[in-house]
């Protein structure tokens, strides 16, 4: 019983790091799209998306979210 337990908490943990590597990577290509194409007025909004997202990915890895979801 407890070991069921467990193995659904360790889903639940594989689910969100592999969530947050998409959502990291998302906000690394969006962020990169802003900075190249968006004027000087968007430019510190977009390093406040680049970061994070940069983080994310250091984080939860880059090949998770795509083995995961099989992207």
């Amino acid at each position: 019983m407890i070991f069921s337990y467990f193995v659904g908490l360790e889903e639940a943990f594989e689910f969100f790091m592999a969530l947050g590597s998409i959502i990291g990577m998302l906000g690394v290509i969006f962020g990169l799209i802003g900075l190249l194409f968006l004027g000087q007025f968007s430019l510190h909004k977009m390093f406040k998306v680049l970061i994070p997202s940069i983080i994310l990915l250091v984080v939860c890895g880059l090949n998770t979210g795509m083995l995961y979801f099989r992207v």
